[in-house]
């Protein structure tokens, strides 16, 4: 898995964060920072969820599988 995000999307709503804080994390100002953009195999489930629930759509994610 590939986690690509759009910081010009984000909203700063921090579900990401909230999810899968080993993936994501935020600037002062909410917006998103990506820490792992290919995160561990027991993470995937979070992050598709983290991806699911943006309400920017500012995280895609590729499939390596």
């Amino acid at each position: 898995m590939r986690v690509i995000v759009d910081e010009d999307k984000c909203c700063g709503a921090g579900q990401c964060v909230l999810l899968a804080p080993k993936v994501f994390d935020q600037r002062d100002d909410g917006i998103v920072i990506l820490l792992d953009e290919s995160p561990a195999k027991e993470l995937h489930t979070v992050v598709r969820e983290a991806a699911t629930v943006c309400p920017a759509a500012a995280i895609r994610l590729e499939e390596n599988e």
